[in-house]
Formats: structure tokens, C-alpha cells, sequence
């Protein structure tokens, strides 16, 4: 039996859930000119939000295209200070209650989980599957080709639907969802938006039911758009992906990225969320190790870049970059005593 959505629309577009949302939204945003501006008359713009829900005259507005190379060249679409407000409660309200339907191990953009969570369970995962390390260990590793740009609408409301029976919070969830479209209207999420990180979820959510409910995979993670199954069978693996593939296409009308889409051993090495990952072991990627160093000579902030690197490798067989890191971060130090 489904698990229903209950909050009210009344109780999610309420002046207390904006000022809520608003408090969210604000962190590490004070200086920012647009946040000081919405914020200079707080009250009147909540008011007047709160207004256009209540009568449904709310509309979403433009956003604002820019580019970031993180490290692939990504597009960015910024929203409004209000219109982000308004994905900032709408993902306060929602969020939850969709948590506690996902599988544990989905591990993108949800509180207590990350990269490092799912490597961590990458590792355990092998190690069950090898049986002590006393069998060969497979990895079907499989990437979505293009997946937020990919998100068809129709699809996304009809899984919101699924589950929130209130068609006045449907109708909000539309002004978010089809505020944006990449390559035709009625498909895309914009990378930027709070709520694209949730919805993207709830969307793939569908796939992690089919994967453990239909197929009965036991040895299965993802992390966004990319996602592995291990097992001791390749044939076994090579037919999951035939199925898988199939349902991406027909029920979500994703694509798996034929370039990305490997069968290797454990003992080979996989490259998964940053690192490449043995049986007993794991090293940075080569890619993650170049740009680490580019970044700790470019960046201004020249200790939090270290700081944060160095936690970075403490989650791998890393002692000898983190004294490559440290000398160089010495000499550099030493460099400018002279200047």
C-alpha cells in the first residue's frame, strides 16, 4: 500500500513555513545583493508571496543562465530570491516524508548519506559478495547520459500524483516543475534548484523499487545518475543490464551513457564517485588527484582548500599524497615569507 502525503497545502504556503524557509535559505547568503534586497522589506515580500499562493497568482519567474566547471563544464540556472524561497519550502515540506520511502541505498543529496557513505557501502558490498575475498568479484557500473536535462515532466508529476493526493500542492509542484526545459518543453530540471536535488530522486526512485523489488538485486547502490550492482556471476550481471536498460527507456525515457557502462572486476580496480576501488584498498582518481593540486596552488583560499582536501583523503589509502600536499603546501608558504 502506497504511502500518502498529508500535510495541507494551507499548512505548507502558511507565512510561518515561508519564514521557516526563509531562515533555511539565508545561510551563507547574508552578503550576497539580491538576498539583501528581498530582505530589506522581509515581511512585505513574504506577505505578498504568501498573497499570490493563497490566490494562485504566483508565476514563476526566468532564471538566470551562468556556467561553472565542476570539473566538466556544467550550466547553471539561478531562480529569483523568491522564486528559490518558494523551492526552499516546497522542498522543506516535502522532504521527509519522500526520505522514508527511498531505499537506504540511495545515497545523493539526502541528510546522513554522501560520497563517502556510499563508497563506504561500496566496500562492505564487495567484501559480502567475495565471500571473505575468496571469490571473484563483479561490478556492472552504469552512468545516465544527460540526467537532469533528461527528466520528462509528465512522468515526474504523474509519480508526485502517486502520492499527494491534494491537487492545490500539485498545482504549486507544477509552477516549480515546469518553470524550466532543456531541449523541448515538458523535459528538464535545472542543476541550482533545491527542490531539483529531491525531485530527481523521487524520480529515480522508481528505478531503485524496480531494481530490488522486481530484479531482487541484494548488492545494489546509487549515487544521482550513477549507480552499481556487484555480483560473483558476470552472465548474471549482463543480463540485469539488458532488463535495466529496458526499464529506463519504456517507464523514465533515461538512456544509459554507452560510453559508461563497464562489467570489470573488483581486483581491477573501479572507478566509482571519485575513487578507484580494489578489494582491500582504494586510491584517488587520477582526474580527482590532478585537480586537487591545480586547485590548492589557484585557490585564494589557500587553508580551507588544504583542510578540506586533506578530510578528502582520509577516506583512502592516501598517506603519500597528504605529504606531497603538505610539503608543497610548506614550500608555497615559504615562497611568499620571501616575496
Amino acid at each position: 500500500m502506497l504511502k500518502i502525503f498529508h500535510l495541507s497545502y494551507d499548512h505548507i504556503i502558511s507565512v510561518e513555513n515561508l519564514l521557516g524557509a526563509w531562515r533555511e535559505f539565508i545561510r551563507n547568503k547574508h552578503h550576497r545583493r539580491d538576498v539583501l534586497e528581498f530582505e530589506f522589506h522581509l515581511m512585505d515580500n513574504i506577505l505578498i508571496l504568501h498573497r499570490d499562493l493563497v490566490s494562485k497568482n504566483y508565476r514563476h519567474q526566468p532564471y538566470e543562465f551562468f556556467q561553472i566547471n565542476d570539473p566538466k563544464p556544467r550550466d547553471i540556472h539561478k531562480a529569483t530570491v523568491r522564486d528559490r524561497l518558494v523551492h526552499r519550502v516546497i522542498y522543506r515540506s516535502l522532504y521527509w516524508f519522500f526520505h522514508q520511502i527511498f531505499i537506504p541505498d540511495s545515497f545523493s543529496c539526502r541528510l546522513g548519506k554522501g560520497t563517502h557513505k556510499a563508497i563506504n557501502r561500496f566496500r562492505v558490498f564487495a567484501y559480502q559478495v567475495s565471500q571473505n575475498h575468496t571469490r571473484t568479484i563483479w561490478v556492472l557500473k552504469c552512468d545516465i547520459k544527460k540526467f537532469f536535462a533528461s527528466i520528462d515532466h509528465e512522468i515526474l508529476l504523474g509519480l508526485l500524483k502517486q502520492r499527494i493526493p491534494d491537487s492545490n500542492i500539485i498545482w504549486l509542484l507544477e509552477q516549480a516543475i515546469q518553470s524550466f526545459h532543456s531541449t523541448r518543453v515538458g523535459v528538464g530540471l535545472p542543476l541550482g534548484n533545491v527542490t531539483s536535488q529531491l525531485l530527481v530522486n523521487i524520480y529515480l526512485n522508481e528505478f531503485d523499487q524496480f531494481v530490488k523489488r522486481e530484479l531482487k538485486v541484494k548488492y545494489y547502490l546509487r549515487y544521482a545518475d550513477d549507480f552499481v550492482l556487484l555480483s560473483d556471476n558476470r552472465p548474471w550481471l549482463e543480463k540485469q543490464l539488458l532488463l535495466i536498460n529496458r526499464f529506463l527507456t519504456e517507464r523514465l525515457k533515461l538512456t544509459l551513457h554507452p560510453d559508461k557502462i563497464s562489467i570489470q572486476t573488483v581486483a581491477t580496480g573501479v572507478d566509482f564517485l571519485g575513487w578507484v576501488n580494489f578489494p582491500d584498498h582504494r586510491i584517488l582518481r587520477m582526474a580527482t588527484k590532478n585537480r586537487m593540486f591545480r586547485n590548492i596552488r589557484t585557490k585564494k583560499e589557500k587553508r580551507e582548500t588544504v583542510e578540506s582536501y586533506l578530510g578528502l583523503l582520509n577516506h583512502g589509502n592516501s598517506w603519500k599524497l597528504k605529504q606531497q600536499i603538505l610539503v608543497g603546501t610548506h614550500e608555497l608558504q615559504d615562497d611568499m615569507i620571501c616575496l
